[in-house]
């Protein structure tokens, strides 16, 4: 089983296992020329091609659309990411799939409207990341200049690898986190989602699923 290997392992699984869904490279390539601020490729277009690969779906069943995120705090308009959504849009022109641009740095702009409780403002990418609803959902990949890949996985990758979906209550309100979990179960009946905690718990380094941990507890790699 993937997530039960070394996590060094497990980071060359993930690269080879995203590999085979061909949009997902495609969109990475695309991405990186843009080169967008802080940009990662992130979400449901990562865990839900493992969730395929790992049980025998062609790659890109089921997954909605691309979230590629970056972070711009220089300019927090709407008129500012417009015009970067609209420069994307060119970029991943012909894709059999939408490819969805969001600045980051304006997320506490319009959270609350959307969701009904505040968001401090991010700080990075990688803070955004953070405050997914499910901590299989907090994973981001981009290609770096010189080709290699970084990838960002404050949680580990042995959940993903392993079908189980675990509430991260740290900004997402609890109907999301059921919501998402109830739809994914339907694509993917596999699945072990666990439920979400009667009362909020703080989100601090947890062992992996080997019972060791990272140095920091977040993984970040760049894989050649």
């Amino acid at each position: 089983m993937i997530g039960r290997l070394p996590l060094d392992e497990q980071l060359i699984a993930l690269k080879s296992v995203l590999s085979r869904n061909e949009v997902l490279l495609e969109v990475l390539r695309r991405a990186a020329a843009l080169d967008l601020p802080g940009w990662y490729l992130t979400a449901g277009c990562l865990f839900q091609t493992v969730w395929n690969v790992v049980t025998d779906r062609p790659p890109t069943k089921g997954i909605k659309d691309y979230d590629l995120f970056y972070f711009d705090d220089g300019d927090l308009s709407w008129e500012a990411e417009d015009e970067v959504i609209r420069a994307a849009r060119k970029v991943f022109a012909g894709l059999p799939a939408e490819v969805e641009v969001r600045n980051e740095a304006r997320v506490h702009l319009w959270y609350e409207r959307k969701f009904g409780i505040p968001c401090p403002p991010h700080t990075s990418t990688e803070a955004a990341v953070d405050c997914f609803a499910a901590t299989t959902c907090c994973l981001g990949v981009r290609l770096e200049a010189d080709g290699r890949w970084r990838v960002y996985a404050p949680h580990g990758l042995a959940d993903v690898f392993n079908l189980v979906v675990r509430p991260n209550p740290v900004l997402a309100p609890r109907e999301v986190y059921e919501t998402k979990t109830a739809r994914w179960q339907q694509q993917w009946p596999e699945l072990t989602v666990l439920e979400w905690p009667t009362v909020a718990v703080a989100q601090g380094p947890q062992p992996d699923e080997l019972g060791t941990r990272t140095t920091d507890h977040v993984v970040r790699s760049a894989l050649t």
